[in-house]
């Protein structure tokens, strides 16, 4: 009877967690907050909603690197489906940003559709539409193009150093990723401060920082997630054999690298009538 609840398989089973439940009272909170502040209501439902949406990632992912690293619980066969999950959450952003895309080329290809006499009215029957001055994309754009592009290079050479237990390695070359991500969102600002316009009152500017925007927010979630991984390299965490938690990260900077190429070409070059 000692024996009965031995674990004799590969799988993990979680304890009961009450992160999830208040994770969700937090995100709940901060969407009605969202809302009230949005209707002039002030930010005092917005902050500790916010406030309990960071604290449950803290303490959730604190939870789940004990989970790692000290009690072993991320057999390989946790691993591979760890893997999994996340291939299938990065095709469900490939889809997120398919709709900003649609409707970027359904507004750009089509501005002067004849049974959209409204959308010809915004456009002048042309793209870009009447009175928008476009970025030029050979500029800022193309900068935070490279600055972008570095930083795969540099997450790579870190995931490179990891697995030959190059420490040193794996360390710099995260940190020269987190200040490349930083600068991007750096010049991204900027660049949004001297726009010519705004996002109301003109299809191709909701357009635009729907698409950019979204992407520059993911910009920021994936600084923040390599933040994390470098705190915990200097922790002395992850090993060549078993770093998902890295990896996972290096997965979705790439993703970020791949749609900011698609969206410099079609939004800004193509998009500007380069």
């Amino acid at each position: 009877m000692a024996d009965a609840h031995a674990k004799n398989h590969d799988y993990h089973l979680v304890e009961p967690s009450p992160w999830p439940f208040v994770g969700a009272v937090a995100a709940f909170i901060t969407a009605i907050g969202a809302v009230v502040y949005f209707h002039d209501g002030g930010p005092w439902l917005l902050i500790p909603g916010l406030l309990g949406v960071v604290y449950t990632m803290i303490v959730w992912w604190r939870d789940v690197i004990n989970e790692a690293e000290h009690q072993g619980h991320h057999t390989p066969v946790v691993q591979l489906h760890l893997r999994y999950g996340m291939i299938l959450f990065i095709a469900s952003e490939i889809m997120f940003f398919v709709a900003w895309f649609w409707a970027y080329f359904d507004a750009s290809l089509y501005a002067g559709e004849v049974i959209q006499e409204a959308r010809t009215n915004f456009t002048g029957g042309q793209w870009p539409p009447q009175g928008i001055e476009t970025f030029d994309p050979w500029h800022l754009p193309l900068i935070n193009t490279l600055i972008l592009l570095t930083s795969g290079t540099t997450v790579t050479w870190a995931h490179h150093a990891l697995l030959q237990d190059d420490r040193e390695g794996l360390k710099w070359g995260l940190i020269c990723t987190v200040v490349l991500g930083a600068l991007f969102t750096g010049v991204q600002a900027y660049e949004y401060a001297h726009a010519s316009f705004g996002f109301s009152g003109s299809i191709y500017g909701a357009t635009f920082f729907m698409a950019t925007g979204f992407h520059g927010f993911h910009v920021l979630i994936g600084t923040i997630f390599l933040i994390v991984c470098l705190f915990r390299a200097l922790a002395g965490h992850f090993k060549s054999t078993q770093h998902f938690g890295f990896e996972a990260a290096a997965w979705y900077w790439h993703f970020v690298d791949v749609v900011w190429l698609f969206l410099f070409v079609a939004v800004y070059v193509w998009g500007s009538g380069a």
